[in-house]
């Protein structure tokens, strides 16, 4: 895999880890602004809001500009929007630095989602994601749970200033290793932005994107609210909530890895295997969440099957995107954050019935549910050709 490839990795290193930083720093920012846990939860919404909206917005407005100007303005922007949201105390105030925040990390994964595709072979999209998604992997491992532990100590405040001070190495490095140059060698008029804007009509890239939607708003519903139960049905200290984290994180980089070798010929089988078996695994974590051995070992499966599942859905909205070359990224990102938008949501309706804070566990179970539901009719069409068919 090209070097620029790991280097765009560094900087979703970045975003990554403050996209799923709030799981562990919620109850630390609720009590510090006066709000709900609940209300708190928002903040992830507004970011996946944000990149819902962003995504294809800023990608159609970016895609004549130079790749690496592009890359790096964003990665500066979404270091200032953390360091004014470190010294607010207004929740509105950090809710609006969170939609910034969310604006320039989806104008970044649109270009570099693209950028990655561009830098392999036409068979190897899924390969080149699943590096980029590394960042994101990594930050579960290392920077949100660090994030956690650095929120215990010095509060929440402190880990928004380490978001920023991570980006700057992230802007060094697209700066050195990301050729200059513009999106395409040709200048692309209005009637090509129709054209891609146009593939969003195709049946089959509707369905992967909607399958990946549901898929991560599981995610992000158990994921978003994991620390209540680690710290209440579980009876654990505040810092296993790190720990949890951490599983959760060396399992996404498992998940990811494997869908890797396997989503660029063999989709079906990621999709026939991970689906059934998360749909077992979040009400078996509900379940079990009083037992921490069992707790701390399904949160590592789960980040497992969620994340090869998801990347191998997202892989499949690149290739069925094929035919728009700026474009496809967006599709991608957005699919992605309408899920990391609904999911907490439909989590922080759950926190106030009998359900309690294992609510948003069993509400990912229902979202995988729907997504089986909705796929199993369409299973040939999901997976019919390799993906090397699809691009031609």
């Amino acid at each position: 895999m090209p070097l620029p490839l790991y280097l765009l990795a560094v900087a979703v290193f970045a975003m990554g880890t403050s996209e799923f930083m709030l799981a562990g720093l919620l109850p630390d920012i609720a009590s510090d602004l006066d709000v709900s846990v609940g209300t708190a939860g928002m903040l992830t919404s507004a970011f996946a809001i944000g990149m819902i909206v962003g995504a294809p917005l800023v990608a159609a407005l970016a895609r004549n500009w130079p790749r690496r100007s592009s890359l790096l303005g964003f990665t500066l922007a979404f270091a200032a929007a953390h360091a004014v949201g470190s010294s607010t105390t207004s929740f509105p105030l950090l809710f609006a630095t969170r939609v910034v925040a969310a604006l320039a990390n989806a104008g970044f994964l649109a270009v570099a989602l693209t950028a990655a595709a561009a830098l392999v072979a036409p068979d190897k999209k899924g390969r080149a994601l699943a590096v980029l998604l590394s960042g994101t992997t990594v930050a579960t491992i290392a920077g949100v749970p660090g994030g956690s532990a650095l929120g215990a100590l010095l509060g929440w405040r402190a880990v928004f200033l380490a978001v920023t001070a991570l980006c700057l190495p992230a802007a060094l490095g697209i700066l050195k290793g990301i050729p200059a140059g513009r999106a395409r060698e040709q200048a692309i008029g209005g009637a090509a932005l129709r054209a891609e804007l146009a593939q969003l009509a195709m049946p089959r890239l509707i369905l992967v994107m909607l399958l990946g939607a549901l898929v991560n708003a599981a995610t992000f519903a158990g994921l978003t609210f994991l620390a209540p139960v680690v710290t209440g049905t579980a009876g654990l200290s505040e810092l296993w909530i790190s720990v949890a984290l951490v599983l959760f994180g060396i399992g996404s980089f498992v998940g990811v890895t494997v869908a890797g070798r396997l989503s660029d010929r063999n989709p079906g089988a990621v999709i026939a295997v991970g689906g059934p078996l998360l749909l077992i695994g979040w009400p078996a974590l509900a379940v079990l969440a009083d037992e921490p051995v069992a707790l701390l070992l399904l949160v590592f499966v789960q980040g497992a099957l969620s994340f090869a599942l998801g990347s191998t859905l997202i892989t499949r909205v690149l290739y069925e995107a094929a035919g728009a070359s700026t474009m496809a990224g967006s599709y991608a990102t957005a699919a992605l954050n309408i899920g990391a938008a609904v999911g907490p949501l439909i989590a922080a309706a759950t926190l106030n019935t009998g359900a309690g804070s294992l609510g948003p566990l069993w509400s990912s179970g229902f979202l995988i549910a729907i997504a089986l539901l909705i796929a199993f009719p369409f299973r040939a069409m999901i997976t019919a050709g390799s993906n090397t068919e699809v691009l031609q």
